[in-house]
């Protein structure tokens, strides 16, 4: 894996630390390895003393929490549960989480001392887990021990400050999780950075690096009527998901709940308009035109898209299979990140979801877990945005969505392990909350994309399975595809996606699976794996704990299994420019099973109930078709 953990030393270190004593009492919190560099950033000059930076220290949350988070996520979760159903607010999740308040008193007092700093100007952030001052570059050093030096990015034109290592004192560093900056730096807007145009051509589907849009083709012909089930062997309607799944579409004058709204998360890819308009006509007569998603915009996202010849095939796929399922409920569309960031500018567009969770978790946004607090400064784009959103980073300005539908992601290996982990935990928080969220599975089987790892998209060399994030996390719902083969009806058994490259897409797709390099086998999931292995056991060599660049196995024999579930995921009928095209993938099972979720919860919510939340244990305590009737 390519993986950039840096090491956090427990040992006392003595002697001279960037040319400053380092008193014995101290000792070493964190230290970049220098003999790997620091990729594209090229190491500059000292920071100037005089220079004031905005100091962020990460406090570490309390370890009775970390040791019951999963056993609270089970007891609001799982059926056999007395606490099942019974959700925390976000007041609850902060407050069990938060430092010792004598952990938090002993650090201020240690900033407040040595600094000559009064206690009211050290904030402690609402979330509980992060003081914040401001300092000179000078100050900083003496607190810390270090030394700073500014780094380039001469791709982008961007500045950061940040230091090879630091020092706390030794009696605080099991108190403190990170520190910005620090090893992980923070940008600054560079006099030299100048104004880069978008790419031309841009066209709606961009998404983020490592994340592919839905294959696509001409449709092999238009269903008529458009309650037609005969063709769902070739292509997906409305009317044929229907009979799949046995529901039927709620009355257009039905009341529901204001609060049951479904949430999908886009980013670098836009819906248009028109191209519902023409679905709606041609499938959902019910279904007024115009009719379409309440925008929340992220950090300057937009939708839908203007010109209609850049209509993305994600948001179309996502609102065409969720809207004609839950209408006259609302979708709500977490539209995310300018698009500046979308095509790779104001950083890169190598992480993803964590301005999301900002977004719709306030705490998120100066969280630490896993030596990271907050966003990333190299993965993540930086707000305010020179060259695109001009505003703040938001910040809990959403609440979140019952129901949370993602057809987005990448491989395990291309983020950091913390990055993943730290994200993870917020997924585990939102369902203490009563939040589900659903992710696509993914499109490549075990691999990943083509070229990411090896020529066939796998690891090592092109030999071990990759999985997907942030599908490993043990807290989420994923969901893999089925289709309707070629001569079969729509009243017959689904099987798993497996379309050969040419049949019927230019590229190969198979649904995604496999088993994470990071996450274990949580406990829920426990006795499925062990079925599964007993009565299906895959005949490929293993490895334990992720373990792969020391075995000869493909695949990591104790880690969280994807998918949980499948629905439908090809041949599904879409507009597309104007277009009428099939399109296929895991990107369309995902808001399928979630929008079912939503009409699950409508009917809980009148019944006077609250939403199902993470259904996962309930998944696995009733595995079969009726489970679904087990939420009600």
């Amino acid at each position: 894996m390519h993986f950039t953990i840096l090491p956090l030393l427990a040992a006392t270190t003595f002697g001279l630390a960037a040319g400053r004593a380092v008193p014995e009492p101290h000792t070493v919190h964190e230290k970049r390895d220098v003999t790997a560099g620091t990729g594209r950033w090229a190491k500059g000059n000292r920071v100037a003393s005089n220079v004031k930076v905005p100091v962020r220290v990460g406090l570490k949350q309390s370890s009775e929490a970390l040791e019951k988070a999963q056993s609270w996520l089970m007891d609001v979760s799982h059926p056999a549960s007395q606490k099942f159903g019974q959700h925390w607010t976000s007041d609850e999740v902060v407050e069990a989480f938060r430092p010792a308040s004598e952990a938090v008193d002993e650090v201020v007092a240690w900033i407040s001392e040595t600094l000559s700093i009064p206690t009211k100007h050290i904030t402690h952030t609402d979330n509980k887990a992060w003081l914040a001052f401001d300092a000179s570059v000078d100050d900083l050093e003496s607190l810390l021990r270090t030394e700073y030096h500014e780094h380039h990015d001469e791709t982008t034109g961007r500045s950061m400050i940040t230091c090879d290592e630091y020092h706390v004192p030794s009696h605080l560093s099991g108190h403190i999780d990170y520190i910005t900056p620090g090893v992980k730096g923070i940008q600054v807007h560079s006099s030299e950075l100048k104004k880069r145009s978008w790419k031309s051509g841009h066209h709606g589907g961009h998404g983020p690096s490592g994340w592919q849009p839905p294959k696509t083709r001409p449709a092999p012909h238009m269903p008529k009527p458009g309650n037609e089930l005969a063709t769902c062997d070739s292509v997906i309607t409305p009317a044929c998901l229907q009979a799949l799944y046995d529901f039927k579409p709620l009355p257009k004058n039905a009341v529901v709940s204001p609060n049951n709204s479904m949430g999908i998360f886009e980013e670098g890819d836009f819906y248009a308009q028109q191209d519902l308009n023409s679905f709606f006509t041609n499938f959902t007569s019910y279904i007024p035109n115009g009719t379409h998603p309440m925008l929340d915009s992220v950090d300057g996202g937009l939708a839908p898209i203007a010109n209609l010849s850049e209509a993305g095939g994600e948001s179309n796929l996502d609102f065409m299979l969720a809207i004609p399922i839950i209408y006259p409920q609302t979708t709500t569309l977490y539209q995310t990140d300018d698009l500046y960031y979308a095509e790779g500018g104001n950083g890169t567009t190598g992480g993803i979801f964590n301005t999301f969770l900002d977004a719709i978790d306030g705490s998120y946004c100066t969280y630490s877990a896993y030596g990271e607090t907050g966003d990333d400064a190299v993965l993540d784009p930086t707000y305010p945005d020179p060259n695109g959103y001009q505003g703040q980073r938001m910040c809990g300005v959403y609440k979140p969505t019952n129901v949370i539908s993602i057809s987005y992601g990448e491989q395990e290996q291309d983020l950091p392990a913390y990055y993943q982990q730290r994200q993870c935990n917020e997924f585990l928080k939102l369902g203490l909350q009563g939040v589900s969220i659903f992710v696509a599975s993914g499109d490549t089987g075990v691999g990943g994309i083509p070229g990411d790892g090896a020529s066939n998209g796998c690891l090592k060399n092109g030999t071990v399975f990759s999985p997907t994030q942030p599908n490993s996390c043990p807290w989420l719902t994923n969901v893999g595809a089925t289709k309707v083969y070629p001569g079969r009806t729509v009243y017959e058994p689904e099987s798993a996606v497996v379309d050969p490259a040419g049949h019927p897409y230019r590229g190969a797709y198979s649904s995604g699976g496999g088993f994470s390099n990071i996450f274990p086998i949580p406990s829920y999931q426990s006795s499925a794996v062990a079925t599964y292995f007993a009565d299906h056991n895959p005949p490929y060599p293993y490895y334990f704990d992720g373990q792969y660049n020391s075995s000869d196995g493909l695949y990591n024999r104790n880690g969280r299994g994807i998918p949980d579930v499948a629905a439908n995921g090809d041949n599904i009928a879409v507009y597309l420019a104007g277009k009428f095209k099939t399109e296929g993938g895991t990107s369309a099972s995902s808001p399928i099973f979630a929008a079912l979720v939503v009409r699950i919860n409508e009917e809980r919510i009148k019944a006077g109930k609250g939403p199902v939340g993470f259904i996962n244990p309930t998944l696995y305590s009733h595995p079969y078709v009726s489970v679904l009737y087990e939420l009600l």
